[in-house]
């Protein structure tokens, strides 16, 4: 499946990446509590008007690249061949997620990430979306092939999605590497213990 965005999405999509940056680095500087919906848009260069376009507050605002990641994972997994395994299915809608995104995350993103999620709020907020997204990804892999031995599609998505986060957090203390990866490598050494149910006869 092609994801690639046209000319047009992908200015838009560098719009509010620069606002989601700009909310970062202001809510790291200063706290959730201390930064202004008008202060994010002026540091992002855009109107209060254009904000208001892309996100409903500073919130959503901070808390952009985990949703747009978990968003585009979840399109892709949907289009993946119905005779995939579960496994197969999740790591082939990893790879196509990160080649198709020009914008991919840095190291600095993803340390101010933690530093703002400090914030209780943002905290919640970004646990309440992981929820939603363990959930879609188990309805997903239910008519999936799962491994041997394994009955539940919800402990997939859930060691899945815990890798994936581990990930993210060893590519960023350790500083080497590229994060697809040490993506790889992760899921390389969690598909070890899985092995795929023999082919119907």
């Amino acid at each position: 499946m092609d994801v690639s965005p046209g000319l047009r999405e992908r200015k838009k999509e560098r719009t509010r990446l620069r606002i989601h940056r700009a909310a970062l680095r202001l809510i790291v500087e200063r706290g959730l509590d201390a930064v202004t919906v008008e202060e994010i848009a002026a540091s992002a260069e855009v109107s209060r008007r254009t904000f208001s376009n892309y996100f409903a507050g500073k919130e959503d605002a901070c808390l952009y690249g985990d949703t747009a990641h978990m968003e585009d994972f979840l399109t892709v997994l949907r289009t993946r061949p119905a005779h995939e395994s579960a496994w197969t299915a999740l790591r082939a809608t990893v790879r196509t997620v990160y080649d198709a995104r020009d914008l991919s995350p840095d190291r600095e993103w993803a340390q101010s990430t933690r530093l703002a999620l400090k914030h209780p709020a943002l905290l919640g907020r970004r646990l309440a979306g992981q929820q939603g997204f363990l959930h879609e990804m188990t309805a997903l892999l239910g008519d999936r092939a799962l491994p041997a031995g394994m009955h539940r599609p919800g402990l997939l998505a859930s060691v899945f999605l815990s890798a994936l986060l581990h990930a993210l957090h060893e590519w960023t203390q350790e500083g080497t590497g590229t994060l697809d990866g040490v993506m790889d490598s992760v899921l390389d050494e969690v598909g070890a213990a899985f092995t795929d149910p023999a082919p119907p006869p």
